[in-house]
């Protein structure tokens, strides 16, 4: 039975669990990385064959193959995936920015460019589930980024298939090239390089407790988007919320994982006690009945609050990843928050729609990081250089005070190469 309290000076680890401990997870990862950086292909097909297909002969999965793929995937489904896709390119496209050039009197010219960065990785988890949605989330912000190339792993099943949904998704999306590889063997083959897979600039999407690590381990030889948690949904409520609905959109994330964790901040106490009763009901006939109620146990919580304004405020401490303002008027609330992953508003807006169809992105900061983290975005596939000119005169004029503030820092080659062009050929 999910509790009920009251909300008071509570800190975040006593809602939100903390990440699970890495002991035991960083060790492995660790050898895994050094095996395949090592041992590159030969590792990978070793491990493909031991966690995913024991017949496992090859790594790519071919262009034709992707093509069937998509091929044989329903039409409904297609459909849906097309407009998903379309969906998620027209929020992204909101996202693109140039750089500027700025021109001042004496002739300098400064600017900065946007460039995308040249090859990413993404991490697509399967196996035993399939998320398209995933493909779509990562690879179409990439794509309306730029990058030259959009390399994808993803595990195989048992017989070495991958689900079509993912690959019909990524080929909607424009992943170039898809590899059947999981787990932190995969993250460690783009981190490093293989003889069949290339070396990415930056890898991108979720996974387990081993991709993450794998994740926190390679970061600095490339870039990371983030090291996710599990995942996380916070409702704010008002009374006149239908506790049926309330007690569904939490579900959808407690079914995640044991670890998920689904709270709701309201300041009903009526409200408060229907849906916890709609839980228990609900639970009931989940198919993941197991993982949900293992999570709403574990990790569930009601928290009553004085008013709406105190359960924003909540909101705002706790910083979750998925944030419904489930209220009357939840716009009126919207410019009280501050830290969210991302906000849905009012009584039609699950969670889910946010998850497949909406537009926004999915992949969303976890564990508190909404502090200071974004959602997944188009800016994470591009990086920004900067240029700057200036002819003589203009260097002329601010010769002396670069050279002496250069001079307080020490650094008196600093200094030189700034006036030396004042000597003409003297030396």
């Amino acid at each position: 039975m999910i509790r009920i309290m009251k909300m008071g000076k509570m800190t975040r680890e006593e809602i939100f669990p903390e990440t699970p401990e890495r002991t035991g997870v960083e060790s492995a990862v660790l050898e895994i990385l050094a095996d395949v950086r090592k041992n590159g292909d030969e590792a990978l097909l070793r491990y493909g064959r031991k966690f995913d297909c024991p017949d496992l002969e090859r790594l790519e999965v071919r262009r034709e193959e992707i093509d069937a793929a998509a091929g044989a995937v329903s039409p409904d489904l297609m459909r849906v995936l097309r407009k998903a896709e379309e969906n998620i390119a027209e929020f992204h496209k909101n996202q693109l920015r140039t750089g500027f050039v700025m021109t001042r009197p004496d002739g300098a010219v400064m600017g900065q460019r946007i460039l995308p960065i040249a090859r990413v990785g993404i991490y697509v988890p399967g196996g035993t589930a399939a998320y398209p949605s995933t493909v779509l989330m990562n690879a179409v912000p990439a794509r309306l980024a730029g990058c030259g190339e959009i390399v994808m792993a993803t595990p195989c099943g048992r017989n070495g298939e991958i689900n079509p949904a993912i690959l019909a998704a990524a080929k909607l999306a424009g992943v170039t090239r898809v590899f059947r590889m999981g787990g932190a063997q995969a993250v460690a083959a783009m981190a490093f390089g293989t003889e069949s897979v290339p070396k990415v600039d930056k890898i991108v999407g979720p996974g387990n407790a081993y991709v993450a690590e794998a994740k926190r381990q390679v970061f600095g030889r490339v870039a990371i988007d983030m090291v996710a948690g599990p995942s996380e949904i916070l409702v704010v409520a008002d009374a006149a919320a239908n506790p049926r609905h309330v007690a569904a959109d939490m579900l959808s994330q407690a079914e995640h994982d044991k670890m998920a964790s689904a709270v709701l901040v309201t300041d009903s106490s009526a409200l408060a006690e229907a849906v916890a009763a709609e839980i228990q009901a609900q639970l009931e006939r989940l198919p993941r009945r197991e993982i949900a109620q293992a999570s709403i146990e574990k990790n569930g919580r009601i928290l009553l609050t004085e008013n709406l304004a105190a359960a924003v405020e909540a909101a705002n401490e706790l910083a979750p990843e998925h944030l419904e303002l489930f209220v009357t008027d939840p716009f009126a609330y919207l410019g009280l928050v501050k830290n969210a992953g991302s906000v849905f508003l009012g009584a039609n807006c699950p969670e889910a729609l946010g998850d497949y169809l909406a537009g926004p992105n999915h992949t969303l900061p976890t564990s508190g990081t909404a502090r200071f983290s974004s959602p997944l975005s188009v800016d994470d596939f591009v990086k920004k250089s900067q240029y700057t000119y200036f002819p003589k005169q203009a260097l002329d004029a601010v010769a002396a005070d670069v050279a002496l503030f250069a001079e307080t820092e020490g650094l008196s080659a600093h200094a030189r190469s700034a006036v030396i062009r004042q000597e003409g050929e003297r030396r």
